[in-house]
């Protein structure tokens, strides 16, 4: 069994905020714990803006408890109202992940029935207590480097696959690939971006994200892979030109890394364009359709190329007319 670090977190917080709530002499002291419990975040952006939605929740709460307690009386159906006032409200002024912690201040003054100024100062320090202690914690926040590498890693080893294994296709060698690595991407990719946006959130000062970024424009390539296969499943095994095409794929699925060298490939397909257009007119229908698809996957796989070259700087300089990696 895992233990995350949101569980450790909240193991540790609940009996500080309690210890400190029975060091103030406060009656409900447990309440802080509850409310510590309730103000564990994932994120340290999460933990600014829920610490903010919180208090303003509370403040919310303490007016309309104080309104209608003291005008209604102390009853269920005061209570039913104050819910049905309170919640609205919440969600108007974009707080509403504050209505469970304000709840217990709610049910705290209920159970009290009565007002004074002694017991507002309890439930203020008790709620200053709970959010305190939780937004404390919440700023630790473990590195998610490790875990980001790995799954790029393992995005890059099913690109690279991908890739290749097209371009057996369009040589006719390939027989039993079962496209598995399709269904590996597509799940590598929605855990890496929620990790990816979790890492952005830990540190929203930061004016570049990589690693959000990175996965960001994996899944756009991912996008165009998609988009290419059944254009490419129509193409003929044994087109010259497919064998052209079938060249640059096995090229790129050797090249599928962080950095960038996406322009030695647009390069390439920009020869690979001009001799296409200097390829004699279709004579049948289906040299016709093979010559559509072929012109939509290079269309499609200059997409996917771009998307990779506006992701960061040029891994290549050009000098004259060749390109030097760097």
């Amino acid at each position: 069994m895992k233990i995350g670090y949101r569980t450790i977190k909240t193991a540790v917080g609940v009996p500080i905020s309690i210890v400190i709530a029975q060091l103030l002499g406060l009656a409900n002291a447990p309440s802080a714990g509850i409310l510590t419990i309730l103000c564990v975040q994932p994120s340290r952006k999460r933990s600014y803006l829920s610490a903010w939605q919180r208090f303003l929740a509370y403040l919310i709460a303490t007016v309309y408890s104080v309104l209608l307690f003291e005008l209604l009386g102390y009853t269920p159906w005061a209570m039913s109202i104050l819910f049905l006032l309170f919640i609205p409200t919440c969600v108007y002024f974009d707080v509403s992940p504050g209505i469970p912690t304000s709840s217990v201040i709610i049910l705290n003054t209920y159970t009290a029935a009565n007002i004074n100024v002694e017991f507002l100062t309890e439930q203020f320090l008790l709620i200053s207590i709970g959010i305190g202690v939780a937004f404390l914690l919440n700023l630790y926040m473990p590195s998610l480097d490790r875990p980001l590498q790995e799954k790029q890693k393992k995005l890059e080893h099913n690109f690279s696959i991908i890739l290749f294994e097209v371009a057996l296709y369009l040589r006719g060698e390939n027989k039993t690939w079962d496209g598995k690595e399709i269904m590996e991407v597509d799940e590598l990719l929605s855990e890496s971006l929620g990790l990816g946006e979790r890492d952005k959130e830990n540190h929203f000062l930061r004016d570049k994200h990589p690693y959000h970024d990175y996965f960001q424009m994996r899944s756009g390539q991912f996008h165009i892979l998609q988009q290419m296969l059944p254009l490419i499943a129509k193409l003929p095994h044994q087109d010259p030109f497919s064998e052209k095409i079938a060249s640059l794929f096995e090229r790129l699925s050797e090249s599928v890394h962080p950095g960038n060298t996406a322009i030695l490939f647009l390069d390439e397909l920009k020869e690979l364009r001009k001799e296409f257009n200097q390829l004699d007119l279709p004579e049948t229908r289906d040299e016709f359709e093979t010559r559509a698809n072929l012109f939509q996957i290079m269309h499609e796989l200059e997409e996917y190329l771009r998307i990779k070259h506006k992701f960061k700087k040029s891994d290549v300089k050009k000098k004259g007319k060749k390109f030097y990696k760097i």
